[in-house]
Order: structure tokens, then C-alpha cells, then sequence
């Protein structure tokens, strides 16, 4: 099972590339890795030597105390896990669609969909 610090960096890594409108091929190509070897980062599955770090976080044009949320504004209140789940594929879109919507009374509705389809999915295998 990958590190709770690993997957919070992996979290912010993902994060951070997203805000700036990179993918991970092009951060890839950045630092001569595949977007595989990014993915995995990302996911925390591997571990991000300290080096590797450095250069990510040049470009990415933010601190590697960032990357650790040891800076404010960083989501470092956030435990890795939380930061995986908002990292995941499909979450900053749905975020950003939720945000968009102007009606409270849609917004409610939506809420309570997503949870009743979450409680569904609890049984499922």
C-alpha cells in the first residue's frame, strides 16, 4: 500500500499540472519521463526521489514545500487521502459543473443524487 505522504504528493503533483493546463506526456517530455512513469507519481504508487522533486516542482512553477502542503494555499490541511479522492480522474470537472450551477434548488438536487447513487454503490462488489 503506497505511503499516505506519497500519495498527498502524488495528489498535488496531479493538482498542480492540471491548474497550469499540462498533461502528463508534457510533463513527461519535461523531464524525460513517459506520462506512465507521471501517473504513477501521481497516484503515489511510486515514491518521487528528492531530485525528481526539485525538477517537478521548477516545472511546475511552485515550491517542493508546496508539493509537501507545508505552504499556505497548498491544500496541506488535507490528508493524502482527500487529496487522492480530489485528485482522481473526472473530479475537477465535476467540481467545476457543480460550482456553475446557479440554482440552489438544482445544486440540492444533485447532492442528493450523487449521494444516493454513492449509498447504492456500498453493496456493490
Amino acid at each position: 500500500m503506497a505511503d499516505p505522504i506519497d500519495i498527498g504528493v502524488g495528489a498535488r503533483i496531479r493538482i498542480r499540472r492540471r491548474e497550469l493546463g499540462l498533461s502528463q506526456s508534457v510533463l513527461g517530455v519535461h523531464l524525460g519521463l513517459t506520462f506512465q512513469q507521471i501517473q504513477k507519481y501521481e497516484r503515489g504508487a511510486n515514491r518521487v526521489s528528492a531530485s525528481m522533486l526539485v525538477r517537478i516542482a521548477e516545472r511546475l512553477e511552485c515550491s517542493v514545500a508546496y508539493l509537501f502542503g507545508e505552504e499556505s494555499g497548498s491544500a496541506g490541511h488535507l490528508d493524502g487521502n482527500a487529496l487522492a479522492r480530489l485528485a482522481s480522474p473526472g473530479v475537477a470537472e465535476l467540481v467545476e459543473a457543480f460550482t456553475a450551477i446557479g440554482n440552489p434548488r438544482a445544486r440540492a438536487a444533485l447532492m442528493q443524487l450523487a449521494r444516493s447513487m454513492a449509498d447504492g454503490d456500498q453493496g456493490q462488489d
